[in-house]
């Protein structure tokens, strides 16, 4: 049984807010059940895979089987499913199916998305009457690449006002240019970044570097984005330069 699923589309891939505060919200990368469906006809014809679920104690379970015309015999992967928080029975049908879709390897490349955040700049949020923030913003991925099984680059934008909030792939359009005085780093950009190398075991002298500044606090707001967006490039070309034995 030979599988070949090719990479997801960006109009396939929704991008939902995950956190929100006072400062931006975080995006995580998702699927629906219909590109699964869409992925299983490509790839083994719509007659030749189906799917059931059944439950194990409280929890529902989604089985995907595949016809191998090799083995003569049907070929099953499965996985269980959470519930949505607004529609329960349906979320769970919907949630085990595309968890199931992941073990044949159905657009297993967005576990591989960056960490994505939004700011407050490039999205209007509200204060609710319980303190807590929140937005009726919603994005869209603009354009999405790949190198091998991995995203290289990613754009995404604000429906609403149809502008870039995002974007990764393109650390040199980060740079200021040399006509306009950049605006300088931000406290929380700072404390991020400074998160950012004690979770990754990534030294903040090898970002000054790079940047041939002397701390961290030498960025421009412009480049402290870049270094957020892109932390992940970092920490491969530390790797690559300081291999870890």
């Amino acid at each position: 049984l030979k599988m070949n699923f090719r990479k997801l589309k960006a109009s396939e891939i929704d991008a939902r807010v995950s956190t929100i505060n006072e400062k931006g919200c975080s995006l995580l990368l998702y699927k629906d059940a219909r590109v699964d469906m869409t992925l299983l006809d490509e790839e083994f014809g719509r007659m030749n895979w189906q799917r059931h679920h059944r439950l194990i104690g409280d929890m529902l379970v989604c089985c995907i089987s595949v016809w191998d015309e090799d083995k003569k015999c049907w070929v099953e992967k499965e996985d269980v499913g959470t519930e949505s928080f607004t529609e329960a029975t349906k979320g769970v049908f919907s949630d085990s199916f595309k968890r199931s879709g992941f073990n044949w390897s159905v657009g297993r490349e967005l576990y591989t998305a960056p960490f994505i955040w939004v700011s407050k700049n490039d999205m209007n949020i509200i204060k609710g009457d319980n303190g807590k923030c929140k937005t009726f913003d919603h994005f869209s991925v603009k354009r999405i690449e790949y190198d091998g099984d991995k995203i290289s680059k990613l754009e995404i934008v604000n429906d609403k006002t149809k502008k870039v909030v995002y974007s990764m792939g393109m650390l040199k359009s980060a740079e200021p240019s040399a006509d306009k005085t950049p605006d300088p780093v931000e406290l929380d950009q700072i404390t991020r970044i400074k998160k950012l190398c004690e979770m990754n075991s990534l030294p903040e002298s090898y970002i000054c570097e790079l940047y041939k500044i002397s701390t961290l606090k030498s960025l421009s707001k412009i480049q402290a984005d870049a270094v957020i967006r892109e932390f992940d490039r970092f920490v491969k070309k530390y790797e690559e330069d300081i291999p870890f034995n």
